[in-house]
């Protein structure tokens, strides 16, 4: 039997879900993938770059789509407040994030499911920030795909599983 997490939820199926990332330990989001081929390596398309960064289509809660950066530099995923509220996600008061453009109060929400090419996580932590200066954009950072290689190329984004 494993040991419960110090900071945990229960699901509906009696499954244990680790939300250390949102009572500031470790996080171990749960991964639902489907990989591209047998070769275990999931893509994700490039629909253009702004700014040099990669944008790809990110999908949550199963039927919520939006444009984000994918940012190898972010911890964790960011989004606006309209994205929030367009999802029904209510943040709770974190605190002040250190970004590229200054430090910015945020609010921590949580989503059933996160979704950018193939590559599908359960029960993710997002932060929810009012104006960073990337209009309607949000970031896709570590918290998404930070157990993975990762491998950027001109059209679409490779994704292996570490060995």
């Amino acid at each position: 039997m494993q040991a419960q997490q110090p900071c945990f939820m229960q699901s509906p199926n009696g499954q244990s879900i680790d939300l250390g990332h949102l009572c500031g330990g470790q996080s171990s989001p749960r991964i639902n993938s489907r990989p591209a081929s047998s070769s275990n390596i999931f893509q994700i398309p490039i629909k253009r770059r702004d700014s040099g960064i990669p944008v790809v289509d990110v999908i949550f809660n199963g039927q919520h789509t939006f444009e984000m950066l994918f940012d190898t530099g972010a911890s964790g995923i960011v989004i606006t407040p309209d994205m929030a509220s367009q999802m029904g996600v209510t943040g709770k008061l974190g605190s002040v994030a250190q970004t590229a453009g200054g430090n910015v109060p945020i609010s921590i929400g949580l989503v059933s499911s996160v979704q950018a090419g193939q590559l599908v996580s359960e029960n993710l932590a997002v932060s929810i920030i009012p104006s960073m200066g990337l209009g309607n954009l949000g970031l896709l950072g570590q918290n998404f795909y930070g157990n993975y290689d990762v491998t950027i190329k001109q059209d679409i984004i490779e994704i292996r599983p570490r060995r």
